[in-house]
């Protein structure tokens, strides 16, 4: 696998029209990117030391922003919350960028131990723990959000910098509290409402109609806190099957729907945004199982993808990589389904198929680096997301 640094454009050049790049304006901005063409070599890639040696990693202007400029990246310690298979990824993305990442992990053999600079064995949901990690770390990132984010404020009020902020972390953790942060912001999501009684999901059931998607607040991931009422009779078991009211839930309106889509979209701490071509996501048993990029829809399509997407992200506070799901509609409507502040699967494929993989532009964003080029180097990719079978390397963070 060869891995390619770009000399990414700073703020000063991403932002303006002197850029080798396409310009987006001389303020904070979406960065614009034009697709590469085809290399027509057939000559292997070069040497990894030489596209290190030639690769910007200078920090990007922060002038006029509230954060600090960066000095360097070699000297500091990108702190990590979680060291499963994302914080390996994250780590081994790091090692080619010279820069230290130390792990928060209760497993002492979990993924990123291996590759990691520093692994402090403890729990990222436990605060004392996560504050006494801060003192180690220059910046704090995160690769599961089920985090600890009252820690993370106060470490900010301290003066940690965290990246994304503790309050997209805190959204985001509570998916209906995610759903009604989005919806304030007018992007286009399916009808959803609170239920804590069985009259009040009955009532729900009238209004959306069936099947009915039924969800955890918290901690539903791949297919975990999420359940089917397919008539008013199943409600009762559907309730208890995710812990019941006390657990918090809420319903949402059933979204027929012609293909799943996920947009990666990367924020710099100056607030410049670019974004990965749309992928399709094919699930199975609730798990992403096969990602084909870029999407087979119509250009229409895939703008209007990334508009919605785009629009989600800079609705959060923070700097960092960002997953948006998405629902195409039978009518043609991009759905907002849900986002990910962090590297994600339907982003595995980056590593090999574009200039710049979703690991280390997330570094990048979080260290204020310029943000590298998230075209695809090849026509096409096709990543399988291949599941282990041993249930000890499943974390059950319930």
């Amino acid at each position: 696998m060869h891995a390619r640094l770009l000399g990414a454009p700073s703020r000063a050049s991403a932002c303006t029209s002197s850029s080798s790049f396409p310009s987006a304006g001389r303020h904070p901005c979406r960065a614009s990117w034009k697709p590469r063409p085809p290399s027509r070599s057939s000559a292997s890639p070069p040497p990894l030391s030489l596209l290190r040696a030639g690769a910007s990693m200078e920090p990007a202007s922060t002038e006029g922003q509230s954060d600090p400029t960066v000095h360097g990246v070699a000297d500091r310690v990108v702190g990590v919350l979680g060291g499963g298979q994302l914080g390996k990824m994250l780590c081994q993305a790091a090692s080619q960028m010279g820069i230290k990442v130390a792990i928060l992990d209760p497993l002492k053999d979990c993924p990123a131990n291996s590759v990691c600079h520093e692994h402090v064995v403890g729990s990222f949901n436990d605060g004392d723990a996560v504050r006494e990690f801060a003192k180690r770390c220059d910046v704090l990132t995160v690769e599961i959000e089920h985090v600890d984010a009252v820690a993370l404020e106060k470490l900010e009020k301290q003066g940690v910098v965290c990246e994304p902020k503790a309050s997209t972390i805190a959204i985001i953790q509570d998916k209906y509290r995610q759903k009604g942060h989005f919806s304030k912001f007018g992007i286009p999501i399916a009808d959803f409402v609170e239920v804590d009684t069985l009259s009040s999901i009955e009532n729900a059931g009238e209004m959306f109609g069936y099947p009915l998607m039924v969800k955890s607040k918290r901690l539903a991931y791949d297919g975990r806190g999420n359940a089917v009422a397919h008539n008013k009779e199943e409600l009762s078991s559907v309730v208890s099957s995710l812990g019941g009211f006390e657990h918090g839930l809420y319903v949402e309106r059933w979204t027929p729907f012609a293909k799943e889509l996920s947009v990666i979209v990367a924020r710099s701490r100056d607030g410049c945004t670019v974004c990965y071509p749309v992928v399709e996501t094919i699930h199975k048993d609730n798990i992403c199982h096969v990602v084909e990029a870029p999407a087979q829809i119509p250009e229409k399509m895939k703008k209007l993808a990334t508009s919605v997407a785009e629009k989600a992200i800079k609705s959060l506070e923070g700097a960092g990589v960002f997953a948006v799901e998405l629902f195409l509609t039978n009518d043609n409507q991009a759905l907002l389904n849900e986002v990910a502040p962090r590297p994600h699967n339907s982003g595995h494929h980056t590593i090999e198929a574009c200039y710049t993989s979703q690991y280390e532009q997330h570094l990048r964003a979080i260290l204020g680096l310029p943000l590298g080029d998230p075209a695809m180097k090849a026509p096409a990719a096709i990543m399988y997301n291949i599941l282990g079978e041993d249930e000890r390397a499943i974390r059950d963070l319930f």
